[in-house]
């Protein structure tokens, strides 16, 4: 274990973090209820105004751009997808339109961030975006009032993964060009 981890320090970046997330979240027992078979390396998404996925932190790489959401298809139907066709997710703990996903919980459920005012692709509705100021300084964009969120373990477009998933204390959902979560059948 500490050989892995001292290769994993040594590839810095968000690719070393969220492996080193993973792995701490594979040592602490954490799961989800999706049936993704095994853990495999995040590829950033091309294009996220967060430069990929990764926590809000120091080590996140410069944005560049304003995010774009739009919608996609899945197997749950309609969802929001950022512009790579990358799901985005809300989180039940979030309350008052805030995000409570800091720390280790960021690196499992980076946020999407934004450097400007997001914009609204195909099947969105820009009156339903938004952003909220997270704790470190960085800008998070919000649908309907909901944080919005990537899953690590959602590694292409048309990965959901992250659907239904009971992490960090609450639940964790698609959300659907209406704003509204998509419970995962059976929830």
């Amino acid at each position: 274990m500490r050989a892995q981890r001292g290769r994993i320090a040594r590839r810095g970046g968000w690719a070393g973090g969220a492996l080193l997330a993973a792995a701490a979240m594979a040592a602490a027992g954490c799961s989800s209820s999706s049936s993704s078979s095994g853990s495999t390396q995040p590829a950033a998404p091309a294009g996220s105004a967060n430069g990929g996925y990764g926590a809000a932190s120091s080590s996140a790489p410069a944005t560049a751009a304003a995010a774009a959401v739009k919608a996609g298809t899945s197997t749950r139907g309609a969802i929001l997808t950022d512009a790579t066709g990358r799901a985005l997710y809300l989180f039940e703990k979030d309350t008052g339109g805030k995000s409570a996903c800091y720390g280790a919980c960021a690196q499992g459920w980076p946020p999407l961030l934004t450097t400007g005012t997001p914009a609204a692709g195909a099947g969105v509705s820009m009156s339903l975006l938004g952003t909220v100021k997270r704790t470190d300084g960085t800008v998070q964009v919000t649908y309907a009032g909901h944080p919005l969120y990537y899953f690590v373990q959602d590694t292409k477009p048309g990965d959901i993964k992250g659907e239904g998933a009971q992490a960090f204390g609450a639940g964790w959902d698609l959300v659907s060009p209406a704003g509204k979560k998509i419970e995962k059948p059976g929830s």
